[in-house]
């Protein structure tokens, strides 16, 4: 079982990583929207990610949640290897941050899922994404997950082209709707457990 009980949640920090590839020429790729995420994480908590020491990542540490005990510590993190190499980054700062894989979080796109839609889970198998891969890999599977759909790409279209091009026109209008709810299903997770997340925001 994921760590989320108050109790539990309070005991130390949780790890959220927002996975995607470093680089401007990958900001808007569909693979990335889970550094858009922790972008708005991070503004949410008023932080600016900073390189973080010898670990491949951009880091930053703040509150989440209600002011007070019910506030929430996190460490929000952008892994700055490429995506089918973030785990050792994760797990260096989980290392250094003494954060158990059940208070992980990895924010990831879905290909699954259509565009726009939230699943929460805690552990389970990969689904052919590489950041989950080495995410695995590196520390076992008993991380939470927040999956961002995506959809399946068009006609032929290979499934590395669809991940690393940017999301289509019309699917921007939406984006910046669908990248705040899931935000707001991070921070739910983190401060009110994973039962109440799902409910709120798998549909």
């Amino acid at each position: 079982m994921g760590v989320t009980t108050d109790a539990a949640g309070a005991a130390g920090p949780w790890l959220i990583v927002g996975l995607g590839n470093p680089g401007p020429g990958y900001a808007m790729n569909r693979h990335n929207v889970g550094f858009m995420v922790a972008d708005l994480l991070a503004e949410r908590i008023g932080g600016r990610f900073k390189r973080a020491g010898k670990a491949q990542a951009q880091v930053v540490e703040g509150r989440t949640g209600p002011p007070g005990p019910a506030g929430r510590r996190v460490i929000l993190a952008k892994p700055m290897s490429y995506m089918n190499l973030s785990g050792g980054p994760v797990n260096a700062l989980r290392d250094f941050y003494k954060v158990p894989a059940e208070r992980v979080v990895a924010i990831h796109d879905e290909l699954d899922i259509d565009y726009g839609t939230l699943r929460l889970k805690l552990g389970g198998g990969d689904n052919g994404h590489n950041g989950l891969k080495s995410l695995t890999a590196a520390f076992g599977r008993d991380y939470h997950r927040v999956r961002f759909g995506i959809g399946r790409p068009p006609g032929r279209m290979q499934v590395a082209d669809f991940v690393l091009k940017d999301f289509s026109p019309a699917e921007r209008k939406e984006l910046d709707y669908f990248v705040d709810r899931a935000a707001d299903a991070v921070e739910c997770l983190v401060t009110e457990g994973l039962e109440r997340a799902q409910g709120t925001y798998n549909s």
